[in-house]
């Protein structure tokens, strides 16, 4: 195991852990929610270093980060563990459900090694995605900063939970970002995912102030976060506080993990939802989890030119030049467009 980062000692050898916003005091034997940050004799500890559950090669649009080097690679990479506990989790099997001996047997794998094998693969940038990357800060600082050396780039798939002095860090080596915005209602994220509403908001408009390229995914589930003005409210902070450049993906939610009882979103609150955003006056609204690829193509945000076509997470057109609509010559958001 790694000595922890961003952890502050207490008395009775009890430690306070400054990663994320959940701030768990832990006690000697003891781990915090994220069950991989463990006291042992006064002294923080990660379990997860070096430790992956998961190497996989995936479209960088699979993130989802459609404004970030279109159509290239990304090395993903996974250890066990979150800091959420939400109910619909679709990764529950190696993020929630976590037995003792899968903590000590994921694949050793060194951050020279995946930088390595990012550059093999001919990945672009490397993912820390599937399960919460935060809760692998180190694993991840470590990898990234070998990364940029390499010129390769570093993209987070996070539910945006970190704490200011954990994004500071890492932010010099963070190239992109995509931040689940799950609800927007504080008793949702309570009731449902076991954390605050305010602390993921903070650190949208934290993560834009640093510079950070930023996504942002909001999954509508019937019944929990599709009230048309909770979707409203929604779309308007992503407006108004992060930016109408950012885009912003709807996605549809289908059953799963202890949400198996709700049936998949309806197309129409998708569609009410892209009308909100449109409202709001986000440029860049994209449905997830449809069959239509007709919804996921970027169009010029001013002369409604047809820019990127997609399928299946793939591009299969790029007309944008120069980082510019070809048409109109308006300047595109995003990174390597």
């Amino acid at each position: 195991m790694k000595e922890a980062t961003f952890y502050n000692k207490l008395a009775s050898n009890k430690v306070r852990c400054n990663l994320c916003a959940h701030h768990c005091v832990i006690s000697p034997g003891k781990t915090g929610i994220c069950k991989v940050r463990v006291n042992q004799e006064g002294v923080l500890y990660t379990r997860a270093y070096g430790k992956t559950i998961a190497q996989h090669i995936d479209p960088v649009e699979k993130k989802p980060l459609y404004h970030f080097f279109p159509g290239s690679q990304a090395y993903s990479v996974a250890t066990p563990g979150c800091n959420f506990r939400c109910r619909f989790c679709q990764n529950w099997d190696i993020s929630q459900i976590i037995p003792e001996d899968l903590l000590g047997s994921g694949n050793t794998a060194s951050p020279e090694r995946i930088v390595q094998s990012a550059k093999e693969t001919g990945c672009r940038s490397i993912a820390y995605t599937y399960t919460e990357p935060t809760i692998f800060f180190e694993y991840s600082y470590d990898t990234a900063r070998i990364a940029r050396k390499e010129g390769v780039q570093n993209v987070y798939v996070s539910n945006g939970y970190m704490t200011f002095e954990m994004l500071e860090v890492m932010a010099p080596f963070l190239d992109a970002i995509n931040v689940d915005l799950k609800a927007f209602r504080d008793e949702t994220y309570r009731q449902i995912i076991g954390a605050c509403l305010q602390p993921v908001l903070d650190n949208l408009i934290k993560i834009k102030q640093l510079g950070i390229w930023l996504e942002v995914t909001s999954l509508i589930i019937p019944g929990i976060n599709d009230d048309p003005q909770e979707i409203k409210d929604m779309a308007g902070f992503v407006s108004k506080e992060l930016g109408r450049d950012v885009p912003w993906h709807i996605s549809r939610f289908f059953p799963s993990y202890n949400m198996n009882n709700i049936p998949p979103t309806p197309l129409q609150s998708l569609k009410m939802a892209k009308e909100a955003g449109a409202q709001a006056g986000l440029q860049y609204i994209y449905p997830g989890n449809v069959s239509s690829d007709e919804d996921v193509h970027t169009k010029c945000p001013q002369c409604r030119h047809l820019l990127i076509r997609r399928s299946h997470f793939g591009v299969i057109m790029n007309h944008i030049t120069d980082g510019h609509c070809p048409e109109c010559g308006l300047k595109i958001s995003g990174v390597g467009m």
